[in-house]
């Protein structure tokens, strides 16, 4: 399987909701972006894990995003992926500035968060940034059965 950095994108109406050990957040209403690599040993397989986790919710979450996936609030809308073998996970959510959720997905790394906050779709933001790391992104579309 390929490796690589991905996006998952989601909506939601505005929520609490725990996330494992970083407690009770509240989530504004609109769009976020969660940053994730996938360079291990599974490559990509780390993104369509999500992805089935979502739809099917078959599992008990075990990373912070798992609990997005899981909520019935916070709607997976698509995905977006590059093969690459390089570790761009860091420097692409360093991309996105603020608004981030503190420390939620980078307790493996030193950045302040892999999670964040927009008001409206990011789509044309987020394939900016993967072809400014000089990245071919490709989207995966969500058909989402919780709508």
């Amino acid at each position: 399987m390929d490796k690589g950095i991905y996006c998952l994108i989601f909506e939601n109406p505005g929520r609490t909701i725990h996330v494992g050990a970083l407690g009770d957040l509240m989530f504004q209403p609109g769009w976020y972006i969660y940053i994730g690599s996938a360079l291990g040993s599974g490559g990509l397989k780390r993104l369509w894990r999500h992805i089935s986790l979502a739809h099917l919710q078959d599992k008990r979450p075990k990373w912070h995003v798992d609990y997005l996936l899981v909520h019935p609030d916070f709607s997976l809308r698509y995905a977006i992926y590059a093969v690459t073998g390089k570790p761009f996970e860091c420097i692409l959510a360093r991309s996105f500035f603020e608004p981030g959720v503190p420390a939620f997905g980078s307790s493996d790394c030193n950045c302040s968060s892999h999670l964040f906050y927009r008001s409206s779709d990011p789509k044309k933001e987020i394939l900016t940034a993967f072809r400014k790391l000089q990245l071919a992104p490709v989207i995966k579309t969500i058909i989402n059965p919780q709508v």
